[in-house]
């Protein structure tokens, strides 16, 4: 069986369009279809119902997909293995910013470690450009960055961590489940400041206020920012994940601000086209093993 013929029909499924699966695989649209038409005569069953511009899977492409994932992710995996001990490389280069490297890094480093014994990690933090421009530079082979778009780059969404007003223990929001945004005039304010729109959304929203909060301080350091509301120095907007130990603990209580319900801090896992797969899929498996985001915290 044609691996090729696997990865069209993978590919296909992943981003439900003839078309995106092969603009990803350098390959034209009659390309994909014969491949896949080929892989449904090798196995003898129909696995794709073509309706127009869609399409669906039949009950016999839904049994053979994970089977088809499985086998592409091994193939992948054993020929960069291969490449890998050919040419000695045994050292994987991660970048990622601050947070990733505080919260993130230190939750999945040892089960990554754990799939490769064999390798050395370089852990290199930096904000996400400077992260873009190391991947494309092939100065990292994986990148932790914003939400971001590049044809050179393969791009996945890795981790979408809910902002939510966090209080100190004893404040009076800390016994509600949620406060109107008119509710923080006057506030005194510690804003955690990391450049995204979302913040902006955040201070535009201030500006309306007859009365606006007190922003006491303006920080650009997540640590710094926690031990301030830790002391009791004000109140502030957080990514839940940067506070999971404090709101496990009892000393910071994530309080619902509805018109900010949809603010989050988006973090995509980028490398370029046709590097260091493997890993790549791995980490996305190991992410859903650790369970960041508790059921808890919503």
């Amino acid at each position: 069986m044609n691996i090729e013929n696997i990865e069209a029909f993978v590919y296909v499924v992943h981003f439900n369009s003839f078309n995106k699966a092969a603009d990803a695989l350098f390959l034209t649209q009659p390309s994909i279809s014969s491949r896949i038409q080929t892989l449904e005569k090798e196995l003898g069953v129909k696995l794709l119902v073509r309706e127009r511009k869609q399409f669906s899977l039949t009950e016999k492409g839904e049994m053979f997909l994970p089977h088809a994932q499985q086998t592409l992710k091994s193939y992948r995996r054993a020929t960069q293995l291969l490449a890998g001990k050919a040419t000695k490389v045994e050292m994987l280069r991660l970048g990622c910013t601050e947070t990733i490297s505080h919260y993130i890094i230190p939750l999945i480093m040892p089960k990554l470690k754990a799939r490769f014994p064999d390798y050395q990690f370089r852990i290199i933090t930096d904000n996400s450009e400077s992260i873009i421009d190391k991947v494309l530079n092939k100065e990292v082979d994986l990148g932790f960055v914003r939400s971001i778009s590049h044809p050179a780059l393969e791009s996945i969404r890795f981790l979408e961590d809910p902002i939510k007003l966090c209080v100190y223990k004893g404040h009076p929001f800390s016994q509600k489940s949620e406060v109107s945004i008119e509710s923080l005039e006057s506030e005194s304010i510690v804003f955690y400041e990391c450049g995204s729109l979302n913040w902006t959304k955040v201070h535009r929203l201030f500006e309306k206020f007859n009365e606006p909060p007190k922003i006491d301080y303006h920080i650009d350091n997540m640590e710094t920012a926690k031990k301030l509301m830790l002391q009791r120095q004000g109140i502030g907007f957080m990514p839940l994940q940067c506070i999971r130990q404090e709101i496990e603990d009892g000393l910071l209580i994530p309080v619902a601000v509805p018109m900010l319900s949809e603010l989050s801090l988006v973090t995509n896992l980028i490398m370029l086209k046709g590097g260091a797969s493997f890993v790549y899929e791995t980490i996305m498996d190991i992410i859903k093993e650790v369970k960041l985001i508790e059921p808890f915290y919503q």
